[in-house]
């Protein structure tokens, strides 16, 4: 008996020794460069300013009255879809529906969905901003018109599975954008 104890007990004394310690938590750093805008002149029925970090943009879309424009950004993986479409034959109504109810897809997965009005009476460009927090598809989504003749809407999208944590330093870099492009557009007459 005392062949087995001994052992056991020294097991016991040895493997006791001081308390481990948690390690701090460790946080990504991710640093973005600061914005540098310039004016984007496609052949579109409106301008905007982009952000130089974002590829320039090679082509148009054009379907029916729809019109689109594609502003990636390769070092975040991430693109902000745009459409523009001609107000007409009192169809506003439906555009607005269409914007609101494509943000309201994401509550499936959202945990959030802020709206931040939008309003600039001297250029005539009036919208909403959606911040969508949460693991959902789409982080931010927005609209702006006239009201008269104009529609652009947007949606920011990544190439990564949503994971918000991850995300979200990217993600409010690129809300910044988002904001700069509606602050600046500008309707061609």
């Amino acid at each position: 008996m005392k062949r087995i104890m001994v052992p056991i007990l020294s097991l016991f004394m040895l493997g006791c020794g001081d308390d481990p310690l948690p390690k701090p938590k460790g946080y990504l750093r991710l640093e973005y460069p600061e914005a540098k805008y310039e004016k984007a002149t496609l052949p579109l029925p409106f301008t905007f300013d982009k952000n130089k970090l974002s590829e320039p943009i090679s082509k148009v879309k054009s379907s029916g009255n729809a019109k689109g424009v594609d502003v990636k950004y390769p070092a975040l993986k991430a693109t902000i879809y745009l459409t523009y479409k001609t107000v007409s034959n009192d169809n506003l109504d439906s555009l607005l529906r269409d914007a609101q109810n494509l943000t309201q897809k994401h509550t499936i997965k959202a945990d959030e969905i802020l709206t931040v009005p939008f309003e600039n009476n001297k250029d005539k460009v009036y919208g909403m901003l959606y911040e969508v927090g949460g693991d959902a598809a789409s982080q931010s989504q927005f609209y702006v018109t006239d009201s008269v003749n104009h529609f652009l809407s947007g949606s920011l999208y990544f190439y990564a599975k949503p994971n918000y944590d991850s995300i979200y330093p990217a993600s409010e870099y690129l809300k910044k954008d988002i904001k700069r492009i509606m602050e600046s557009v500008n309707w061609k007459e």
